[in-house]
């Protein structure tokens, strides 16, 4: 009986860390919070969160601190099922990068959220984008690794090599803080949460 029952809790907590991922983003870009363009100005992004200083917290909580716990579970997972020589070692290195950076970005959203003067807004709102730049490679390396790892079914590869071109491009748009590149992120958002949740639920069933 514990022989499997212990698979069976692993199955359901790998399961729906993959599913609270994709609702956390979910919540996040559900609670109102004003849009800004990546190259915004510092002035513009003050008068744009002007008064919803808490939908912005929420939104950064829900976008970025939670997903890199979830993040960190799923790559941790991947990487200890991955077959290939240094195919694990990458999963593992890239999913960590991917949620740290995630982690810093809400830490300087929250400071964000709050700030008035327009150069400490421009300096701030600038690092969360470049940021997600260098998130967004690193989930690159962490989908193309997935791909190569032996275990995904092969549509959730496809998807995963889709996301790893789709976010390469959001990515260089977001560190260059081009705004039509920048623009893909709607295309790799969607890309991101399907891999995620997908593969968190692969590698439940895996262990059963």
């Amino acid at each position: 009986m514990e022989t499997v029952a212990g698979p069976r809790r692993f199955l359901t907590a790998t399961a729906i860390t993959g599913i609270l991922y994709t609702l956390s983003w979910i919540a996040g870009l559900s609670v109102g919070a004003p849009g800004v363009a990546v190259n915004a100005s510092g002035a513009e992004v003050v008068t744009a969160f002007e008064g919803h200083r808490s939908v912005v917290v929420v939104q950064f909580l829900c976008t970025e601190g939670l997903p890199a716990a979830g993040l960190v579970i799923i790559a941790l997972v991947l990487a200890r099922a991955a077959r290939g020589p240094g195919v694990a070692a990458v999963v593992r290195t890239a999913g960590v990068v991917a949620a740290t950076v995630s982690l810093v970005q809400c830490g300087l959203g929250i400071v964000l959220a709050g700030a008035t003067a327009s150069g400490t807004a421009h300096v701030l709102y600038d690092a969360v984008n470049r940021l997600d730049g260098v998130k967004m490679f690193a989930l690159a390396v962490l989908a193309v690794a997935a791909a190569v790892s032996g275990v995904l079914p092969r549509w959730l590869r496809y998807a995963a090599a889709a996301l790893a071109v789709a976010i390469v491009v959001s990515g260089v748009g977001y560190l260059l803080l081009v705004p039509g590149l920048a623009a893909v992120a709607y295309v790799s958002g969607v890309l991101l949460l399907v891999f995620v949740t997908a593969t968190g639920i692969v590698l439940g069933r895996r262990t059963s």
